[in-house]
């Protein structure tokens, strides 16, 4: 489960072509039309039947929803024994010298665990102040896609957006899957806030969600419900 290519990106943060640079303004995303019966922009929260161990207790933005299959990002896994500040440096964002003078926004950026899909690979989840024309995907409004690494160089700088998460991997799901799961009560889903993605207390997103729904995880049974 979960572990189909996203759709509509064979390789998302691979672009052919060099993206550009970081303007001092940026563009507006443009604002996407809502798709009546897929859930773009929507959090994923696993029941506790979810028979994957991978995603027991995980809270999932959905980036991509069509019927191409489904992508999305785990919000409340971190990465262990990681730091972003020390992926800059393996990534060669800046060199080690320059740790001790990144700026403390930066530093406060949390490393998750995105899913299983492409672990290798960086995907920041971030507010749309932030957006790099034919890079970042805007999903919902106020959040935005980006897996190029002109988005950690800006933060790097102090210039990249208001609010980002770094995430290692994603969920992807092929055609129909993602609805199935749901149908067979493996899957909840509610309405995404700023503080279930970029919150951080990660620990506490899987109860949070749950709240948002009004559901009390001590009577939370294994039958199916839609928020």
């Amino acid at each position: 489960m979960g572990e189909a290519a996203a759709p509509g990106a064979d390789d998302p943060g691979q672009s052919e072509t060099e993206p550009r640079e970081v303007s001092a303004k940026p563009k507006s995303p443009p604002r996407k039309t809502p798709k009546r019966g897929y859930l773009d922009g929507q959090m994923l929260i696993a029941m506790p039947s979810m028979g994957d161990e991978r995603f027991a207790r995980s809270v999932i933005y959905v980036c991509a929803h069509s019927t191409e299959g489904a992508m999305g990002i785990v919000v409340n896994q971190p990465a262990a024994n990681v730091s972003f500040p020390d992926l800059l440096v393996q990534l060669e964002v800046i060199p080690t010298s320059e740790l001790i003078q990144l700026r403390s926004r930066a530093g406060g950026v949390q490393v998750l665990k995105g899913g299983p899909v492409d672990t290798q690979r960086g995907f920041v989840l971030h507010s749309s102040d932030f957006f790099i024309e034919n890079s970042t995907l805007p999903i919902d409004e106020g959040i935005c896609l980006t897996a190029t690494l002109d988005i950690l160089k800006a933060i790097a700088r102090g210039s990249g957006p208001r609010s980002a998460i770094l995430a290692l991997g994603y969920a992807g799901w092929a055609p129909g899957q993602l609805e199935n799961e749901i149908q067979h009560n493996g899957w909840l889903h509610c309405a995404a806030d700023p503080d279930l993605i970029f919150g951080a207390d990660t620990g506490r997103k899987y109860v949070n969600a749950l709240k948002k729904i009004g559901i009390d995880l001590g009577m939370l049974s294994s039958e199916a419900g839609h928020a």
